[in-house]
């Protein structure tokens, strides 16, 4: 396939882990002819097996260091907590002058793992496109998922800004907003706008299955549009979360306690009836997301 050599920012694309994010860029590579060619690496060989069938990588390979070995840019698409385990297998394989990035929810913990084995010569840009559904797996995965939404990238003290500009195009080519901030300031905020959304659908999910046990009484069976559209991301990936929680737990319990905090002054709002009290809440929060609501839709405008 003749690609448009003016879109081509790599010539060779490594994708380590084919779930929702792995195979969407992939797709996304292919669509939108950003590099030449795109390989990839799965832990299990029925992923990569999917994967293959479904044709969106040029090669597959059944090793971490074959897919990097001639690769310009290396994407960690796996669970954070295994990126300490993927530099050892890579780090002896990766050519000069290659970049190194990843996609990973958390930041700091991140850097700490990868930096540590990484090899002279070789460049790492943390990266988080802020994009994904409730689904996994290599059959996942669209090229459009990541259209007008945020990809937040988190220079530190190491960050080549040559390099830096290469991923933030090689981005900004797949269709998302590409900004920057310190890695701790993108942990805390993505505990308040991520995490935190996550733990509590897990923990809404849980409540209303022990409920069930308890009363002896089916009540899920009765969910409407609420509970089902609030407790849609409970359909995550397990693994991925758990790795998010464990690797973010500062930032996480930062903002955990001061929801548990609100939660406690709704509960003594409904304890005492407080109605005003409540309803200001309420209305404040309302007012709040509209605003949220009025900001997404200038920037998806743009």
């Amino acid at each position: 396939m003749d690609m448009k050599s003016e879109n081509i920012i790599f010539d060779t694309v490594a994708i380590i882990g084919i779930g929702l994010i792995g195979s969407s860029i992939a797709r996304g590579i292919k669509k939108n002819r950003i590099a030449r060619r795109v390989f990839g690496y799965a832990k299990t060989a029925a992923t990569r097996e999917k994967a293959g069938e479904l044709g969106y990588m040029d090669r597959i390979f059944d090793t971490s260091a074959g897919a990097v070995n001639d690769a310009d840019l290396i994407i960690l698409c796996a669970p954070v907590g295994s990126n300490a385990d993927i530099m050892k297998e890579i780090k002896g394989h990766l050519k000069r002058g290659s970049i190194i990035t990843d996609v990973g929810s958390v930041k700091k913990a991140v850097i700490d793992q990868i930096d540590e084995h990484l090899p002279d010569g070789v460049s790492f840009i943390p990266g988080h496109p802020i994009a994904g559904t409730e689904f996994s797996g290599p059959e996942s995965g669209f090229a459009e998922l990541f259209n007008k939404k945020c990809c937040l990238l988190t220079p530190y003290t190491k960050t080549d800004k040559v390099q830096l500009n290469k991923v933030i195009s090689f981005w900004e080519e797949l269709g998302m907003f590409v900004d920057t901030m310190s890695p701790e300031m993108h942990d805390l905020v993505l505990a308040t706008i991520s995490h935190l959304p996550h733990l509590v659908a897990f923990n809404l999910v849980d409540t209303a299955a022990k409920l069930e046990n308890n009363k002896n009484q089916e009540i899920t069976k009765y969910a409407a549009g609420g509970f089902l559209d609030y407790t849609r991301v409970a359909s995550s990936d397990p693994i991925m979360w758990r790795d998010i929680f464990l690797n973010n737990k500062d930032a996480v319990i930062e903002i955990l306690d001061s929801f548990i905090e609100g939660f406690a002054e709704l509960k003594d709002n409904i304890k005492t009836g407080n109605g005003n009290k409540l309803e200001n809440i309420f209305t404040d929060s309302r007012n709040k997301r509209d605003k949220i609501l009025d900001s997404i839709k200038k920037l998806e405008s743009e």
